[in-house]
Parts: structure tokens; C-alpha cells; sequence
């Protein structure tokens, strides 16, 4: 009698492993979001090349219409050197990522994002740090203009310049907050792009045109409470020497600004990251 033929057992297959995303650290979350936000930056070239056209234009004929006007109510007074700190800041206000954080929103890709390790601060502090390298990218052009219709930095030198490139690049990262806490709260496109509006009264109620000493009365005295004068003086200051008091009331200014603005955008993050 044969002996009964015995199937081999079957192979046993391996326990599955659950595949878990793992969190990659802070400062390689902000650095994927930065560098993300970097490439997607020639995509936005018809908001960008506006942003650095119009303090140009503006630049150049508010000198070529107040320039001997200045020239002969104070002799020797450099008007192209007062207007350049001006054409910065209106290059570098409300420049930021808050319109490629909307679009994120709208068509998802935030809520996705959402549901990874990534760190939650990481979102904003990317697209700020990518904001950073943009003010320096418009700020020179503008500052290259300066330069070839004659403003100097002899009293400061090149640490000047760069100070002075700092400075406005700061400003524009304190004022960021404003358009990013609307883009979290609203989520709306055409918000966040009249977010700029709220720059107006800082500009027009400010030394931006001329000294507060040819002002009426009231008028000088609002620019007293406008954090932008302080941030025009501080740069103006660099053309003639190192002033520790104008640069100190300057960062002073462009501090207040960035804690009033940063955290309505990172308290809009929070309840953004709540609701998803």
C-alpha cells in the first residue's frame, strides 16, 4: 500500500508592518516649505513685476516733481536719498506668499498637508523665509536705480547698505502677517490681495513726502504715532552716519509691527489648523 503523498505547508507570509509617516524636524519641515514656495515664485511673475514697477515709476517722478521744490526750501537737502527708503517699502509691502497660501487652501492642498507630521509653524515660516529672499530680490533693483541717479552711502559704507537692505526687508516680513492672517481666516483670493489697502494710511500718514517740519499741524503730529515714520528715519539715517537713537526707535517700530501682525497670522493658523 502507498504511502499518502504530504502537501509541504504553505510558506507563511511575514506580519505586515504599518507604514507610518514620521515627522523629518523643524527646521527640514520650514525648509520644504520655503524651497517650495522658492519654485513656485516664477509662476507668479504678473503680481510680482507690478509690485516692483510701480515704487519705480513712483519713485522717479515724485522726485522729478518735488526735487527742486526741496532743493530750494533747504538748500543742499538730498530728496532723491529721502524718497529712496520709500520706493523700498512700497516694493516690499504686502509682497508676500499669502496669495499661493490661498490657493493652497481653495483647491485642498493645505488640508493635506494637514494631515502629515509636518510642523504646524513650519507652513507660515516657510513661505516667510522664501518672503525674505524675494524683499531682497525687489529691493535691489530699486536700490540699483538710487545708486545711478546719485544717492551714496559714504558715511555708512557697504555695512550701511546692507543694513539698509535689511531694514526694509524686515519691514516687510513684520508686515506679512496682515495679509497671511486674512488668507488662514478667509481663505478668499480677492481678500487677501486688498490686504494691501491697510498699507495706505501707514504711508500717507507718514514722513514718506516731507518732513514733518513743513506739515500742518495735525498731520505732523499723526506721523508721530505711525510706526512707518520711525522706520523711514531709521533708513534715511544711514545716508548720514550711524545714529543709534534713530536706528533703535526704528527697530523698536518695525518690532511692534511684526508682534501685532504675526501673531494675528499665527493665532488665524491655529484656528485654521482646529477647524481641518
Amino acid at each position: 500500500m502507498s504511502e499518502a503523498v504530504v502537501a509541504p505547508p504553505a510558506p507563511q507570509s511575514p506580519p505586515s508592518t504599518a507604514i507610518r509617516a514620521r515627522p523629518s524636524g523643524f527646521f527640514s519641515d520650514v525648509a520644504s516649505v520655503a524651497n517650495r514656495a522658492l519654485r513656485l515664485l516664477p509662476r507668479d511673475l504678473e503680481t510680482i513685476l507690478p509690485a516692483l514697477i510701480v515704487p519705480l515709476f513712483f519713485f522717479v517722478v515724485t522726485i522729478g516733481a518735488i526735487q527742486n521744490l526741496a532743493g530750494d526750501a533747504v538748500p543742499g537737502f538730498d530728496y532723491k536719498a529721502f524718497q529712496l527708503p520709500v520706493a523700498i517699502m512700497t516694493a516690499v509691502t504686502g509682497m508676500s506668499r499669502a496669495n499661493s497660501l490661498v490657493v493652497d487652501i481653495v483647491n485642498g492642498y493645505f488640508d493635506r498637508l494637514l494631515m502629515t507630521p509636518i510642523n504646524r509653524y513650519a507652513l507660515l515660516l516657510g513661505l516667510m523665509v522664501a518672503d525674505m529672499v524675494l524683499f531682497l530680490v525687489l529691493a535691489t533693483p530699486v536700490l540699483v536705480l538710487g545708486f545711478a541717479i546719485g544717492v551714496s552711502f559714504g558715511a555708512t559704507g557697504v555695512l550701511g547698505v546692507l543694513v539698509f537692505m535689511l531694514f526694509g526687508a524686515f519691514w516687510g516680513l513684520a508686515y506679512t502677517g496682515f495679509p497671511y492672517a486674512i488668507a488662514l481666516r478667509t481663505g478668499n483670493p480677492g481678500a487677501v490681495n486688498s490686504s494691501f489697502l491697510l498699507f495706505f494710511p501707514f504711508m500717507f500718514l507718514t514722513t514718506a513726502w516731507v518732513s514733518r517740519e513743513v506739515m500742518t499741524d495735525w498731520l505732523a503730529a499723526i506721523t508721530w504715532f505711525n510706526p512707518m515714520t520711525y522706520a523711514l528715519e531709521a533708513m534715511r539715517s544711514l545716508f548720514l552716519g550711524w545714529d543709534g537713537w534713530a536706528l533703535g526707535r526704528g527697530i523698536f517700530a518695525v518690532s511692534i509691527v511684526g508682534l501685532l501682525a504675526q501673531t494675528l497670522a499665527f493665532r488665524s493658523l491655529n484656528g485654521r489648523v482646529r477647524r481641518g
